[in-house]
C-alpha cells in the first residue's frame, strides 16, 4: 500500500464533465433529516420518506454513521433492501465509530475499515458505492492511501471528502487522486464563497456534491431565529427578484448550483414523505435563465 496521501501519477484536466472518474446522479437524498426521527414513529416515517424519494425518481442516497448514532444508515439500508442494488447508489463516512453509544473519530487504518464495516452491517449492503471523510484536511496523508487502495481493488467505486472549508480543501485537490468533493453549504444563492475550488476541481475531474443548498433554512423558509441578519436580508431581496419572475425561492434555491459546470449534483434531506414530494417537483420546474442574470446584474450572486 502506498504511504502518501499524493496522487501516484499526473491527472490529465479537461473542460467538460464527461471524462469525470465517478459521476454521481443530479439529484441525491441526504440522510441527516431522518437519522434524527425520533422514536415510536421514527422507523416507520422513514422508511415512508425514503420510499418517496424513490418512488420520485432518486437513486443516490448518502449517510453517515453520526446521523443518528447509525439511525439513519439503518434505517436506509431497511428500505433500500426492498430495491434491486444496482439500481442506486450509496454513499457513507468512513472514520466515525460508534462506541458505548458514543461518536469517536479514527482516520487511522484500522479505524478508517472498523467504521465502514460497521456501516456496512447496519445497512446490510455488501458494499457502498462511495466513501467520504470529514474532517480530512489535517489527516490525508493517511486517509488517502487507504481509501485509494479500496478503490483501486474494487472494494468502492470512488472515495472523497466533505468540507465546509473550501480554501483549506484546495491543496487535496491540486495535490492527491480524490474523486468527488462534498460542499456543505459554501455554493448557494447566499454563499458562492467556493468558487475558487469549484474551478480546481473542474481543472481536476473531480466531481462536486452540493449539500446545504437551503442555505440553513433561510432559502426554505425554515430560518432560525438565530439566523444572520445580513443574510435574512439578502434572501429577502433575492427572493423579490424570483418572485417577479414567477420562481419561488425553494425553487431557485436547488436550481441555482448545478448552473457551475463542475457541480454534479445536489443532496437534499427530508424528514417526511410530503417534504421529498414537494423538493422533486420543484426540481423539475425551469428557472428561466433570466432570473439568474437580473440577480447577477444586481450583485445578488456571481456569475458563474
Amino acid at each position: 500500500m502506498s504511504t502518501t496521501g499524493r496522487s501516484p501519477g499526473p491527472r490529465s484536466t479537461a473542460t467538460s464533465g464527461s471524462w469525470l472518474r465517478f459521476r454521481p446522479p443530479r439529484y441525491g437524498f441526504g440522510g441527516g433529516p431522518i437519522g434524527r426521527l425520533p422514536e415510536p414513529v421514527g422507523d416507520a416515517l422513514a422508511q415512508a420518506t425514503i420510499d418517496s424519494a424513490y418512488g420520485a425518481g432518486i437513486r443516490y442516497f448518502d449517510t453517515a454513521p453520526r446521523h443518528g448514532l447509525g439511525a439513519s444508515e439503518r434505517r436506509l439500508g431497511e428500505a433500500l433492501s426492498r430495491h434491486p442494488r444496482r439500481d442506486y447508489l450509496v454513499s457513507t463516512r468512513a472514520g466515525e465509530l460508534i462506541v458505548d453509544g458514543k461518536l469517536e473519530y479514527d482516520f487511522s487504518a484500522d479505524g478508517l475499515l472498523r467504521s465502514l464495516a460497521a456501516s456496512l452491517d447496519r445497512m446490510g449492503l455488501e458494499a457502498v458505492d462511495l466513501v467520504l471523510v470529514d474532517q480530512a484536511e489535517q489527516c490525508w496523508e493517511k486517509v488517502c492511501p487507504v481509501l485509494r487502495e479500496l478503490r483501486d481493488q474494487g472494494a468502492i467505486k470512488a472515495f472523497g471528502v466533505t468540507t465546509r472549508k473550501p480554501d483549506e480543501l484546495a491543496p487535496l485537490v491540486r495535490e492527491t487522486d480524490l474523486d468527488v468533493v462534498l460542499l456543505s453549504g459554501r455554493y448557494t444563492l447566499l454563499d458562492q464563497s467556493a468558487g475558487p475550488l469549484l474551478h480546481l476541481c473542474r481543472e481536476r475531474g473531480v466531481a462536486v456534491i452540493a449539500g446545504g443548498v437551503f442555505g440553513s433554512g433561510l432559502l426554505s423558509g425554515q430560518a432560525s431565529a438565530a439566523a444572520d441578519p445580513d443574510l435574512v436580508i439578502l434572501s429577502q431581496r433575492i427572493a423579490a427578484v424570483c418572485e417577479q419572475y414567477g420562481v419561488s425561492l425553494p425553487q431557485a434555491a436547488l436550481a441555482f448550483p448545478v448552473r457551475h459546470p463542475a457541480i454534479t449534483s445536489i443532496l437534499v434531506g427530508a424528514a417526511s414523505p410530503a417534504e421529498i414530494r414537494s423538493d422533486a417537483k420543484l426540481v423539475r420546474q425551469a428557472v428561466p435563465p433570466d432570473l439568474w442574470r437580473e440577480l447577477s446584474d444586481q450583485g445578488l450572486i456571481n456569475a458563474v
